[in-house]
C-alpha cells in the first residue's frame, strides 16, 4: 500500500477535467462480453479494476486493443472463449457482474476466493444468487466456491424473470439487467437502483440493441433480444470526482472548476454543499465551488435539532460522497450530523480525525456528529480501504499548514487515475510515497 505526503495550507485554484466513473466503466466492460461483435469505448480510465477485467478478456482469448494514454479500448469477444480462463478477478466487488455474460457465452461460471471491494461493511452475495436463480441458473455449493450453470432455452441463455429486490442494490440491479438483456421474454425488476452509473449501463446496452424501459426509475422492464451487436460509447464524467474536486477547492479556500456535462444530477449535492457555506454554480459545461470567508454550518430553522446530511441510495445523497462532507464539517464552524443509511462499516475511520485535532462523535455504526471549526494540526493518519475516506483525510491535510501523511492511500488509484497530478496542477504540494 502506498502513502501520500501532503504539505497543506495552499488554496487550490484552476480547472479539472475529471475521469470516467469506475462504477459505470466496470459493468460496461463486463457487458461487452454479451456480444461477439466489435465494441469501442472511449474514456476508459487507467485504474486497477479496469486493468484486471481487461486482463481477463485477454486470458479468455478476446481481441483487445487498449491505449490508456488516450483512454480508447477496442475489444471483440469472438470465436470460442477459453472456459478454463474464466476465473473472476479477486479483490474487486464488481467482478461478480462478469457472471451473467460468462453464463451467456460459456454456460458456466464460478464464484470463488475473495470477491469483494472496499471495507464498507458486509457485502453479501445472496441477492446476486437470488437474481441468477430467478433467471433459471443452477447454483451448486462446492468447497470454497459456488458453481453456476445454465442451459440454453431455444437458443437463449436465460428464461425471463420477475423479481423484487429487498434493497435497491446497484450491482444486483446491474446483474439483473445483464441477464434480462438476452433472456427469452420480458423481465421486470421492482425496487431497482437508479444511480447515474446504472443509467449509463442501460444507455450502453441500448446502443447494443437491448430494450430497457424505466431507466432512472425504480421499476425496470427489459424485453430480451436474441442477439446484441457492437457499439461505441463515450464515458460520462464521474459525478463523485466532480464533487470531490469542488470540495477540495472549498476546504482549501480556493476556487476550483470541474467539467460537468450533467449538472442536472447535482441539485441535492449543491444544496448539501450549501449546508457548509459553500456555493456551487454551473455554467457552460463547468461546475465551480466558492466559499466566501470561513466555512460555517448553516443552522436549520427548526430549533433544537442538529443539521444533518443523510446518505442513501440515489436519488438521496450518494453514500460514497459522505466522507468529503465529513471533512468539510470538521473545518466548518458548527455541528453537523451524518447518517449513512447503507453501510454499517463506513464510519469507523472517524477516529482518525482526532489525530488532526478534530472532534467527531460516533453515535452508532451509522451516525457521526462533527463539532467543527477547531484548531487543526498536521498529522499522520491511516485510511481504511475505502476510496473516498482516503480522499477525505487528504482534504483535511491539504487545508492544514504543514506536512501530513495519509497511510494506505492506495484505494484512490482504484477510481481516479490522475488524481495527484490534477491536485498538483491546482497548486497542491502532494506526492506518493512508496
Amino acid at each position: 500500500m502506498a502513502n501520500l505526503i501532503v504539505r497543506g495550507g495552499r488554496p487550490l485554484n484552476g480547472r479539472v477535467v475529471p475521469s470516467a466513473n469506475k462504477n459505470a466503466v466496470l459493468p460496461i466492460l463486463c457487458a461487452t462480453l454479451l456480444t461477439d461483435e466489435p465494441v469501442t469505448l472511449r474514456g476508459v480510465p487507467d485504474i486497477t479494476d479496469a486493468r484486471q477485467i481487461i486482463a481477463l478478456f485477454e486470458r479468455l482469448g478476446s481481441k483487445v486493443d487498449v491505449d490508456f494514454a488516450t483512454g480508447v479500448l477496442r475489444v471483440q469477444h469472438s470465436g470460442a472463449l477459453r472456459t478454463e480462463a474464466a476465473r473472476l478477478p479477486e479483490g474487486m466487488r464488481s467482478s461478480i457482474m462478469l457472471i451473467p455474460p460468462l453464463l451467456a457465452r460459456l454456460g458456466e461460471a464460478r464464484i470463488e476466493g475473495d470477491v469483494k471491494g472496499c471495507s464498507l461493511g458486509v457485502r453479501e452475495i445472496d441477492p446476486h444468487i437470488e437474481v441468477f436463480q430467478t433467471f433459471g441458473v443452477e447454483v451448486k455449493p462446492e468447497r470454497g466456491a459456488l458453481a453456476l450453470a445454465n442451459r440454453s432455452r431455444n437458443g437463449r441463455p436465460f428464461a425471463a424473470a420477475s423479481h423484487w429486490l429487498d434493497y435497491a442494490s446497484v450491482t444486483t440491479t446491474e446483474n439483473f439487467i445483464l441477464c434480462a438483456a438476452l433472456a427469452e421474454g420480458v423481465s421486470t425488476l421492482t425496487n431497482a437502483a437508479c444511480e447515474p452509473h446504472v443509467q449509463e449501463l442501460c444507455a450502453f446496452l441500448a446502443k447494443m440493441g437491448a430494450k430497457v424501459e424505466g431507466v432512472g426509475a425504480s421499476r425496470l422492464v427489459v424485453e430480451g433480444v436474441e442477439k446484441l451487436g457492437g457499439a461505441e460509447h463515450d464515458f460520462a464524467e464521474d459525478f463523485h470526482e466532480i464533487a470531490t474536486f469542488l470540495a477540495l477547492g472549498a476546504i482549501t479556500g480556493g476556487e476550483v472548476s470541474v467539467r460537468n456535462a450533467r449538472p442536472d444530477q447535482f441539485p441535492l449535492i449543491d444544496r448539501t454543499f450549501g449546508k457548509f457555506g459553500v456555493e456551487v454554480g454551473h455554467e457552460n459545461g463547468w461546475s465551480t465551488s466558492r466559499a466566501t470567508g470561513r466555512l460555517k454550518v448553516r443552522h436549520p430553522f427548526t430549533a433544537y435539532i442538529l443539521p444533518k446530511v443523510e446518505a442513501a441510495p440515489w436519488p438521496y445523497l450518494p453514500v460514497d460522497l459522505l466522507p468529503i462532507f465529513i471533512a468539510l464539517g470538521v473545518r466548518a464552524e458548527g455541528e453537523m450530523m451524518y447518517w449513512n443509511k447503507v453501510y454499517e462499516g463506513a464510519l469507523g475511520w472517524t477516529s482518525e480525525l482526532a489525530k488532526f485535532g478534530a472532534h467527531a462523535l460516533s453515535c452508532d455504526p451509522h451516525r457521526v456528529i462533527t463539532f467543527g471549526g477547531k484548531p487543526l494540526a498536521p498529522a499522520t493518519v491511516e485510511s481504511p480501504y475505502i476510496i473516498r475516506v482516503a480522499i477525505a483525510l487528504l482534504m483535511l491535510a491539504a487545508s492544514i499548514e504543514g506536512a501530513s501523511r495519509i497511510l494506505n492511500a492506495d484505494p484512490i488509484r482504484r477510481a481516479h487515475p490522475h488524481f495527484v497530478e490534477n491536485l498538483v496542477r491546482l497548486g497542491a504540494d502532494v506526492e506518493w510515497e512508496g
